[in-house]
């Protein structure tokens, strides 16, 4: 049966932050905000604060009727308000190394090869910030990046969490084992995630349910980590495993 919850939210394009919180949370973090439309026969107290809000930052408002807000959400669920973020924020692989280390913190990263879900990005960065990751690489193609539903799923952990997003996820990864960083990909068949040393500069990489990890990416790695199961299904979500692996990491380098 189709999943009716989230109509057509894979199709948000990037850029818009669809929905309340969505919009509150891109208010309060420091991302810069092109402009924001709202409908304008509201009264709701939510909406009347989104606009003080947007207003004290001397963020244009543009107030609509519905269908218009309709037509930009192509089918999300939009409350009422929907703001256009410029794409600016994301930074290279480079950027995000110099960061780790300019705050004196051993490298610990999420690298995500072609996850398409917004919804399971999203939990991956909410699951990466509670963890302590230093920062998320994304490609630039065959992957979404970061809009309105991911910001959403992640409960507004993508405005605090460093994001690169790359032209080649190979070569970053050769990039970061040459600054010493050590490379597991997540994958079925691996040894178990409880078994490995996570303690020094690591970076994980989770591949698409579809997928999983590319053949390429896992060449690169300098070990697989493996989640044994237990059950008649073989696989987890991968937001699922993504938290499951990030967090006995967050265990050992805490500890």
């Amino acid at each position: 049966m189709k999943d009716k919850r989230y109509p057509k939210t894979e199709a948000v394009p990037e850029g818009l932050f669809i929905g309340r919180n969505a919009v509150m949370e891109l208010l309060k973090s420091e991302r810069s905000v092109d402009r924001i439309y709202m409908r304008s026969d509201s009264a709701e107290p939510v909406l009347k604060n989104i606009y003080n809000r947007a207003a004290e930052k001397g963020i244009p408002v543009v107030e609509t009727d519905p269908r218009r807000l309709d037509k930009l959400a192509e089918g999300g669920m939009h409350q009422g308000v929907i703001a256009v973020a410029a794409e600016t924020d994301y930074m290279s692989v480079e950027e995000l190394y110099e960061l780790t280390s300019d705050a004196g913190k051993t490298p610990f990263y999420l690298i995500c090869d072609g996850i398409n879900d917004p919804h399971n990005l999203g939990a991956l960065i909410r699951s990466a910030n509670c963890a302590g990751v230093n920062g998320v690489i994304i490609p630039k193609r065959r992957s979404v990046g970061v809009n309105g539903t991911v910001a959403r799923s992640s409960a507004g952990a993508v405005f605090a969490m460093p994001i690169a997003r790359v032209p080649n996820l190979a070569a970053a990864v050769r990039y970061l084992k040459e600054k010493g960083v050590w490379i597991w990909a997540v994958e079925a068949g691996g040894k178990p995630y409880y078994e490995q040393d996570f303690k020094g500069s690591c970076a994980l990489i989770l591949g698409s349910e579809g997928e999983g990890v590319s053949e390429l990416l896992k060449k690169e790695s300098d070990f697989i980590a493996g989640i044994p199961m237990y059950g008649s299904v073989n696989s987890l979500n991968v937001s699922n495993a993504g938290a499951i692996v990030m967090f006995e990491a967050a265990k050992q380098r805490n500890n």
